[in-house]
């Protein structure tokens, strides 16, 4: 084997490694390109990301509340709720930074909570009868709340899904026309 041959065999796996390893291969921040998002500046876009973030949040407060209310009587429950309460609290956090991947995610975990939620219901109507050991919130008010998960969670899937088809990752690139007036040089095509 050469030996002039090995460092340009090591350097070129070295750079396909690098390459594999970034977290957008081949689409490096190019000098003069100015990367904008033109369906974020919609304001339907925009009210459809705020009412996703509040809804979800809403979501997550209930969700807490039933949980610190019958937290006395709830069996093997309390780990899911407060799973749930942390994931949309997370999942608010990441539609506030744009980011589309959570808004399926959203949906799914909607529509299993919203199931539960329509199953539990009813059981707290039920506890609310004497010879029951009672939360520390009436057990009708906890019902009342658990019912209310419901439509919370049917405006989540329905406005998460709406927000999906809005193409909130949409890039273009432009030429910074301050870079063009420098004596900047067009990058070279990328490969489809």
């Amino acid at each position: 084997m050469d030996d002039r041959a090995l460092p340009h065999t090591r350097t070129a796996r070295e750079c396909m490694v690098m390459e594999a390893m970034s977290s957008t291969p081949g689409h490096e921040p190019t000098p003069g390109v100015i990367i904008t998002h033109p369906n974020r500046d919609k304001p339907v876009v925009q009210a459809t990301r705020a009412t996703v973030i509040v809804l979800l949040l809403a979501s997550a407060a209930v969700v807490a509340i039933v949980t610190i209310g019958g937290w006395t009587v709830l069996q093997g429950a309390i780990p899911v709720q407060i799973g749930y309460v942390l994931v949309y609290l997370t999942l608010a956090y990441y539609a506030g930074r744009w980011n589309r991947g959570v808004l399926p995610v959203s949906a799914a975990l909607a529509v299993l909570l919203g199931i539960f939620a329509l199953v539990a219901g009813p059981a707290w109507f039920a506890r609310d009868k004497s010879g029951y050991a009672q939360p520390a919130i009436s057990a009708g008010l906890l019902g009342l709340l658990t019912l209310l998960i419901v439509p919370l969670q049917m405006l989540v899937v329905a406005f998460a899904m709406r927000g999906f088809q809005q193409g909130w990752n949409v890039e273009l690139e432009r030429r910074d026309p301050h870079a063009a007036a420098e004596g900047f040089a067009a990058p070279p095509p990328h490969p489809a």
